[in-house]
């Protein structure tokens, strides 16, 4: 289908590079037709090539840290009134842990570290959300989509306090879901992706062998960052207008796995 965003505004949070999965939502989003603002951390724009995507895509960057609530007053606003009206789309793609980058156990995480693992990757949904609403700055059937991982459910060794954030972030895609959509119909979802080599996915302990892992357990195989931007773009689309409120699987499978018959081979060879 084409020009399925044809028409729609929205704020993406998160590119860094071409590695990112926000990186290729862009991408997507501008391929369907919608016009959007670009937005990261000052320090990651520093460290990215987030203007190169912004030129593929005839968007603007606006500087934001996401745990300030003034920041993201004003790059709402800034962004309402480049982009000539409300929005229509928002995606949360956002995670970082200190604890986890420095190589912290779970078992021995510096506290002050983990604060900053919440604020960052999960209150940072809360405070966009409420700086949106506040400001009236989603159109009515508007979409916010919050990228998770399964690890808020299941305990994945190496996944450190980003489990818990994104188990909260998950917890605030159902309230504050509730809280919009009563108000303003606004739909408020996660997408939980397969393991996926991005920049911040492969600074996990591990991850390599855990990426191989999921591959074999999943009946379908892992998604792509590709296949992930292409299922965002339905989520903010018309088609999903009574989807809200939801932790949507986006993962060939391994979600409702417990064990796969390659695997149990791979096993059985090894003895």
């Amino acid at each position: 289908m084409n020009n399925l965003l044809k028409g729609k505004r929205g704020i993406i949070f998160g590119a860094l590079d071409e590695n990112s999965i926000a990186w290729k939502v862009a991408l997507k989003a501008h391929e369907q037709g919608a016009v959007f603002t670009l937005t990261n951390a000052p320090v990651a724009l520093r460290l990215g090539e987030i203007n190169k995507l912004a030129e593929k895509c005839n968007a603007i960057v606006i500087p934001a840290d996401a745990t300030l609530v003034e920041d993201l007053d004003k790059l709402i606003a800034q962004s309402v009134e480049h982009l000539g009206g409300k929005l229509d789309f928002v995606l949360h793609s956002i995670g970082m842990s200190p604890n986890v980058r420095k190589g912290k156990s779970y078992t021995d995480v510096n506290y002050d570290w983990m604060a900053k693992t919440y604020d960052i990757s999960a209150f940072s949904l809360h405070k966009i959300l409420q700086s949106c609403m506040k400001q009236d700055a989603i159109n009515e059937w508007g979409s916010v989509v919050a990228l998770s991982f399964i690890a808020a459910q299941k305990a994945f060794p190496g996944y450190g306090d980003m489990a818990d954030a994104k188990a909260t972030l998950e917890s605030i895609v159902r309230s504050f879901g509730y809280y919009y959509g009563n108000a303003k119909k606004v739909r408020v979802n996660s997408i939980s992706q397969s393991p996926t080599m991005t920049t911040a996915g492969s600074g996990i302990k591990g991850f390599d062998s855990f990426f191989g892992f999921a591959d074999k357990m999943s009946p379908l195989g892992n998604a792509s960052a590709d296949a992930c931007a292409n299922y965002c773009v339905t989520l903010f689309s018309d088609l999903t207008r009574y989807v809200t409120m939801q932790n949507l699987y986006h993962d060939g499978g391994f979600s409702n796995i417990g064990v796969s018959e390659i695997l149990m081979n791979e096993l059985g060879a090894e003895k």
